[in-house]
C-alpha cells in the first residue's frame, strides 16, 4: 500500500540531509561557492571584450550553473544512499517514496536558495551585471533552476548503478539542454527540428526568464516561464517516485 506524504516525515528527511551536508565541508563549499566562482571567472574572461558580452551571456549562465551543480550533487548523493543500503532502511520505516523525494527536494531547495542568492548577489552587486527587472525575481528564477536540477538529479539516479554512471547522465541530460537553450545560437536561428526540441526543454524556459529580466522590466513572461519550470519540477519528482528503487541491483 502506497504511503501518503506526511509533512513531519518529509521535514525529518530534509533535516537529515541538511545535517549531512553541513558535516561535509567540501560538498557544502561546492554547493554554495562554485556558481559564484564560475560567474566571476566568466566576468574575468570577458572583462576586456568590447560590447558588454558578460551582460549578454551572464544571465543564461546564471541559470545554468546552479542547475548543473545541483543535478550533479543530488544524483550522486541519492545513488550513494541507495547503494549503501540507507534508502532501503529508510523505506522500511513508515515513510513513502514521496516523503523521501520531497524531503530531498526541500533540503536541496533550501541550499539552492542560499546558493542562488549568493550567485545573484555576486553577479549583480560585485560584477555589475545589468538587470532591468527586479533583482529579487532574478534570484527566484535562479532558485527554481537549481530546484529543477535537484529534481532531475533525483530522477536519473534511479537509472544508475554506480556514482560514475550517475555522472555520465550529465552529458545525456544536462549538456543537450545547455546547447539548445539559446545560449550559443538563438533558438529561432537553429534548424527547425532543433528549435522545436529546444522550445520544450525546461532549461530553455529558465534561460528565457533570466534574459527577460535583464532586457526589460516587464515581468509577465518571466512569471509564465517560471511557472513552466516549476511544473517540470513537480512532474519530474512524481516520475522519480515511480522509478525510485530501494537498492542498486
Amino acid at each position: 500500500m502506497t504511503q501518503l506524504m506526511s509533512p513531519r516525515i518529509t521535514w525529518a528527511v530534509a533535516k537529515r540531509v541538511l545535517i549531512q551536508v553541513r558535516r561535509d565541508h567540501r560538498t557544502l563549499a561546492m554547493l554554495l561557492l562554485l556558481p559564484c566562482i564560475l560567474m566571476s571567472l566568466l566576468w574575468w574572461i570577458f572583462a576586456d571584450v568590447p560590447g558588454n558580452f558578460f551582460d549578454r551571456v551572464g544571465p543564461a549562465l546564471l541559470a545554468m550553473f546552479p542547475f548543473f551543480v545541483m543535478f550533479l550533487i543530488t544524483s550522486v548523493t541519492t545513488l550513494r544512499e541507495r547503494s549503501s543500503g540507507t534508502l532501503e532502511r529508510l523505506l522500511a520505516m513508515p515513510m513513502g517514496k514521496l516523503d523521501f523525494l520531497f524531503g530531498y527536494a526541500l533540503a536541496f531547495g533550501l541550499l539552492a536558495a542560499v546558493q542562488s542568492v549568493l550567485a545573484v548577489g555576486v553577479s549583480v552587486g560585485l560584477l555589475d551585471m545589468q538587470v532591468q527587472g527586479p533583482v529579487w525575481l532574478l534570484s527566484l528564477v535562479a532558485i527554481a533552476d537549481a530546484v529543477l536540477g535537484t529534481a532531475l538529479g533525483l530522477f536519473v539516479s534511479a537509472f544508475a548503478q554506480t556514482e560514475f554512471q550517475a555522472v555520465q547522465f550529465m552529458p545525456a541530460v544536462v549538456v543537450p539542454q545547455m546547447l539548445l537553450c539559446g545560449l550559443l545560437v538563438p533558438r529561432d536561428q537553429m534548424p527547425r527540428a532543433l528549435e522545436a526540441i529546444g522550445d520544450v526543454l525546461p532549461l530553455s524556459f529558465a534561460v528565457d526568464a533570466m534574459q527577460e529580466l535583464v532586457s526589460t522590466d516587464e515581468t509577465g513572461q518571466v512569471w509564465r516561464n517560471l511557472a513552466v519550470v516549476m511544473c517540470f519540477v513537480v512532474v519530474v519528482l512524481a516520475l522519480g517516485a515511480v522509478t525510485l528503487r530501494r537498492r542498486t541491483a
